[in-house]
């Protein structure tokens, strides 16, 4: 069973920044095709946030352009790196990562942006 961890999520400031981290427990990030970051804010569904493919083409939500940046190591871990945070990005934040025909979740961690 692959699992997926999260971390590097907190309370900021607006304006200020977050390193999110995930974490696979098997070999390598590579061993799934996409990659993908999720956030789900109190009251509201699940939406997409970013996402990295196997060969590399980046997708990004509207709302998160310019400010977000999704990466990966050669190793165990993939990024989203948040700039410019504001509070409506406060939201529990999900990385998804697809396999074959498996998805697989994290158990998310919380990001509060608030002054």
């Amino acid at each position: 069973q692959v699992h997926l961890t999260e971390s590097g999520g907190g309370l900021v400031q607006p304006g200020e920044s977050l390193r999110l981290s995930c974490e696979t427990s098997s070999r390598s990030i590579f061993d799934f095709s996409s990659v993908a970051w999720y956030r789900q804010a109190p009251g509201k569904q699940r939406e997409f946030v970013a996402a990295i493919t196997g060969g590399g083409t980046l997708t990004y939500a509207d709302s998160v352009k310019g400010r977000f940046t999704i990466s990966r190591t050669l190793a165990k871990k993939a990024y989203l790196q948040m700039n410019s945070l504001k509070p409506e990005d406060t939201a529990v934040y999900y990385c998804r990562g697809v396999r074959g025909t498996a998805e697989h979740w994290g158990q998310g961690t919380q990001v509060t942006v608030s002054s």
